[in-house]
């Protein structure tokens, strides 16, 4: 069945343009669309779409105040339309707080250009929201309470929907990849531009599907003899990330690098916002910045973060090859940290779309290093994980709730 969407913008060029990429794709059902929040709210509950498209800046009711009442009310995932500009990475965040679960930027120009990839990133990210059965109902970010650890995510389930998933066993399809093709410039990664499998998305999951394979008790991972954490992340990465960073202490004993796909002014401002939250230090990363205990180093969007060869104490931030799909990349970050750390890394693989970090993963899993990778049952696109899983990287398969106090507690000895 095609994933059914609303379309909420107050303009008309917007709407009249979002509705024209999708009209020709076999997987999209426009079901309607709204000009502003109040109409959208009313029109999720009487048409029940499988995802939403909302814009930020609306007449009677703003995207941000309608994403709250539609999730709190009929939760549905949302992708956000936002602006590239410092504020709109500031609303986006907000509308994140407030239950969306995903963002596309909002850049007339691309969108007026026919040519651009735009068309395809809006129909890969409403097909992988529209089929994932997870929502966050409430806020993930509580606010003017810095240091201090928040709630996490809510996920809920429509009521029409399969029972939620529960933790039986499934057995995973295993996924044969090719050996990394060489690279000076981007770390021992191949730099094919092909697209991400697209599997964990590819068909709408049935009640069989709805669990992945079985989650690792938390009581039986033990903390491995490591030195640096390496975290990445995609959609739905913003709220994980937080729930795991707000659990650390101060004085967690390890440095920290995050790999979170974003814009580059998105970045800055998710790493000023997490420093606010956390009671470790949160900055986004600079050429030469120092790898610190209690200190995590967020990739600068449209950039690469590596470990410096020379001063491996310390991280390079560069442009990267061109031929890298993802700016910033997990597999760039993670085949870095393998090369510099060798088994002396934590390697962790959150929500996301794609397989980004499954190539980094095979080289970390190579040097002797630890891996966990999210569940299926806390994702909210379960892309990236499922990647690192199929192909038998995964030490644990954790469910989000037990990441941050496994990290907080260094695990069970």
């Amino acid at each position: 069945m095609p994933v059914k969407v609303l379309i909420v913008d107050d303009s008309g060029f917007f709407r009249h343009r979002i509705e024209e990429m999708l009209s020709d794709d076999p997987r999209m059902e426009v079901v309607g669309t709204a000009v502003n929040g109040r109409e959208a709210v009313e029109k999720v509950k009487q048409l029940r779409p499988d995802v939403v498209t909302m814009d930020v800046e609306m007449p009677q009711m703003n995207g941000i105040e309608a994403v709250r009442i539609i999730m709190r009310e009929a939760p549905t995932n949302v992708l956000m339309l936002s602006s590239l500009t410092h504020e709109g990475a500031r609303v986006t965040l907000q509308a994140l707080e407030a239950g969306a679960a995903d963002y596309l930027p909002k850049d007339i120009r691309a969108w007026m250009d026919k040519g651009s990839n735009v068309r395809s990133q809006l129909i890969d990210r409403l097909v992988a929201l529209g089929r994932s059965r997870r929502f966050q109902r409430s806020s993930v970010f509580e606010r003017d309470f810095p240091g201090k650890a928040k709630p996490g995510t809510t996920m809920v389930f429509r009521p029409d929907d399969p029972e939620p998933p529960s933790r039986r066993t499934a057995t995973p399809a295993r996924t044969t990849m090719a050996k990394p093709a060489r690279s000076s410039v981007s770390g021992g990664l191949s730099t094919r531009r092909e697209r991400p499998v697209p599997a964990p998305t590819a068909a709408p999951a049935t009640a069989r599907e709805v669990s992945g394979p079985a989650t690792t008790p938390a009581a039986r991972v033990r903390f491995p003899d490591c030195k640096l954490v390496v975290i990445a992340a995609s959609t739905g990465g913003p709220a994980a990330l937080q729930k795991v960073l707000t659990a650390l202490p101060a004085n967690f004993p390890y440095p920290i690098l995050l790999v979170q796909h974003m814009p580059k002014t998105f970045t800055q401002v998710f790493a000023e916002r997490l420093n606010q939250q956390c009671h470790i230090s949160v900055k986004e990363a600079e050429d030469g910045d120092r790898l610190q205990p209690g200190r995590a180093l967020l990739a600068p969007g449209g950039l690469q973060m590596i470990i410096d060869s020379k001063q491996t104490d310390r991280v390079r931030i560069l442009p990267g090859d061109e031929r890298l799909t993802y700016k910033p990349s997990a597999d760039v970050t993670y085949a870095s940290a393998a090369k510099t750390y060798g088994a002396k890394v934590l390697g962790i693989t959150l929500t996301g779309m794609g397989a980004d970090g499954c190539d980094g993963s095979r080289l970390l899993k190579q040097a002797g290093s630890t891996q966990w990778a999210q569940n299926r049952e806390s994702c909210t696109i379960y892309g990236m994980p499922q990647a690192v899983i199929n192909a038998g990287l995964a030490d644990a398969i954790l469910d989000l709730d037990d990441i941050g106090p496994l990290l907080a507690g260094r695990g069970s000895r």
